[in-house]
C-alpha cells in the first residue's frame, strides 16, 4: 500500500508548489467544514484537524481565521462538495474532488480538461469501485512494533502498517482518525506528521509511458488548474 502513499504524498507536494491554488483551496475547505458544523476548533474535531494540517503546509493564519470567520456570519455563499469520476489515458482513472458554487460551470471545466486529450468522465462508482476509502498517518519513528502494539492495545484496528526508512505509515477506516492521533500523540509528544488526509487510495497501480503519460500529464495539469478543483486523485504510478 506504500505505493498508493506516495501517488497522494507526491501530488500534494507538487500542489504545494502551487500556493495561490493551496491557500484558495484551504480557505474553501475550512468553511465548509466550519459552516458544516461549528467554527470552533475545540468543538469541531474535523475542522480542528483541517487547520492543523494547513498549518504544516504553511496557509497562513491570516487565511485560516478569515475563512473561520466568514462561516461564522451569514454571507449567503453556499459551496456545494461534489466529486466527478473520470478515465484517463492508458488504463488511469481519476476521482476529483470539488468545491463550487456553480456546479454547472464545475463539470464543463471537468469534461471540457478529459475532452482535450479525447477522455470523458465516468458515472458514479464506475471508477470509485477500484479505490479504498482510507485515513492514512506518516511520521517518523523507529520502531513499527512499538507503534503496532501501541494502537492495538488501544483497541484501534489498522488496516496496514509499513515502515519505509525509518517513516511509518500507517492505513485505518477514516472514523478513527481522531482516535488514532489521540493514542499517537499521547505516546510521541511533538509528533510531526508527514502524511495525513483521508482520501480515495487506488488499490492497484498502473504504470504509463511514452504519449500515454504525457497525455496523462496534461489531463493532470488541465484538472490542477481548475479553480474549482480541490482534491485529485489517480491511480498512476509516480517514480
Amino acid at each position: 500500500m506504500g505505493r498508493a502513499y506516495s501517488v497522494r504524498k507526491e501530488s500534494i507536494e507538487k500542489s504545494g508548489k502551487q500556493k495561490g491554488k493551496l491557500y484558495t483551496n484551504y480557505a474553501k475547505e475550512i468553511y465548509v467544514v466550519a459552516k458544516r458544523g461549528t467554527p470552533d476548533l475545540e468543538a469541531n474535531l474535523e475542522l480542528k484537524r483541517l487547520v492543523e494540517k494547513a498549518k504544516r503546509l504553511e496557509v497562513p493564519n491570516d487565511i485560516i481565521n478569515r475563512a473561520i470567520d466568514k462561516a461564522k456570519g451569514n454571507t449567503g455563499e453556499s459551496l456545494e462538495e461534489i466529486t466527478y469520476e473520470g478515465f484517463g489515458p492508458g488504463a488511469s482513472t481519476f476521482i476529483i474532488k470539488c468545491l463550487t458554487d456553480n456546479v454547472h460551470r464545475t463539470v464543463g471545466m471537468v469534461r471540457a480538461a478529459f475532452n482535450k486529450v479525447n477522455k470523458s468522465l465516468g458515472v458514479t462508482n464506475s471508477v470509485s469501485y477500484n479505490y479504498d476509502y482510507l485515513g492514512v498517518l506518516a511520521f517518523k519513528h523507529s520502531s513499527e512494533e512499538e507503534i503496532l502494539d501501541h494502537l492495538i492495545s488501544n483497541n484501534i484496528n489498522l488496516i496496514d502498517i509499513e515502515n519505509e526508512n525509518n517513516e511509518i505509515i500507517i492505513y485505518f477506516k477514516p472514523a478513527d482518525m481522531n482516535k488514532v492521533k489521540e493514542v499517537l500523540e499521547k505516546l510521541i509528544p511533538n509528533i510531526e506528521y508527514t502524511f495525513d488526509e483521508i482520501g480515495m487510495f487506488p488499490k492497484e497501480e498502473i504504470t504509463l509511458e511514452n504519449e500515454e503519460l504525457e497525455e496523462f500529464n496534461k489531463l493532470y495539469s488541465l484538472l490542477e488548474d481548475i479553480d474549482d478543483v480541490n482534491t485529485i486523485y489517480h491511480n498512476v504510478k509516480v517514480d
